[in-house]
């Protein structure tokens, strides 16, 4: 969502600038309208989609899928989704190069069907190797700090650590190494996979995250696009948080009212 508050603290990956703070999966939406009006209201920063995946109500590219993307006029961010090994991944980011026209991808690589977690035995490799190539890999990672380091010694200018497994829409299950990793990381952090309100990305955008990438939690909403559009003023509500600055937590309660200045009768 475009506000003069966007417009003056953009997002900025691999020296691009964006103004929004928001990434939308672009997968199970009711309808191409549905997912169009959802992109509209909630006005994301780029769209991803799968070569290896329908598009929204099973629309494949020759029933208009892509052309539907064009479209909407929004950045694509391509990804691996349903790689399980790493030369499948290098050769599906290649060939999504050549079906978008861009050097972007959102890196994907599957070590466990059931918990859909990445591989963090290979994540490191193949990004590092499409990097060489000159993609601009945007990984998707566990919330593993030495994973997430490794991945920015390599090359990568931002990272995307899940805060929960794909589709459980469950928020950040593990707040401390959400927040380490905050800490400790100087590029840009997107929380990709596992958030499920509006609160949960106001949440870890209060703590300082870039951005958020959602999929399944507008997607499968009752309401989609409204749903959109919760999540695009909560991820804004979040950044404007962490800019103000909160106050520090007290262990005991303070009055708000201070008592120098006021009648004495008032006071205790």
């Amino acid at each position: 969502m475009t506000t003069a508050a966007s417009i003056q603290d953009p997002l900025v990956l691999y020296g691009e600038t964006f103004i929004s703070r928001l990434l939308l999966g672009t997968s199970r939406y009711p309808s191409p309208a549905v997912l169009e009006a959802a992109v509209a209201r909630s006005q994301p920063c780029m769209l991803t989609a799968s070569l290896r995946r329908q598009g929204a109500s099973g629309l494949d590219a020759s029933q208009g899928f892509w052309p539907l993307l064009k479209k909407m006029g929004v950045p694509v961010l391509p990804n691996t989704a349903g790689c399980h090994s790493l030369q499948e991944a290098i050769t599906t980011a290649e060939m999504a190069r050549e079906v978008f026209e861009t050097d972007w991808i959102k890196l994907e690589l599957i070590g466990d069907d059931y918990t859909l977690q990445p591989d963090t035995l290979n994540l490191v490799e193949a990004a590092e190797r499409l990097i060489k190539s000159g993609f601009k890999v945007l990984p998707y990672s566990t919330d593993d700090l030495v994973l997430c380091q490794r991945l920015v010694d390599i090359g990568c200018q931002a990272v995307m650590p899940w805060a929960a497994p794909i589709g459980t829409g469950r928020g950040p299950i593990n707040p401390y190494a959400l927040r380490t990793l905050r800490e400790r990381l100087d590029v840009p952090l997107i929380v990709d996979a596992g958030l499920g309100l509006p609160s949960h990305a106001c949440q870890v955008m209060e703590w300082g995250y870039d951005a958020v990438l959602l999929n399944t939690a507008v997607a499968l909403a009752q309401e989609p696009v409204t749903m959109a559009g919760a999540f695009a003023d909560a991820v804004q509500a979040g950044r404007s948080a962490f800019l103000a600055g909160a106050m520090t937590a007290q262990d005991a309660a303070q009055p708000s009212t201070p008592v120098l200045g006021t009648p004495f009768w008032h006071q205790p």
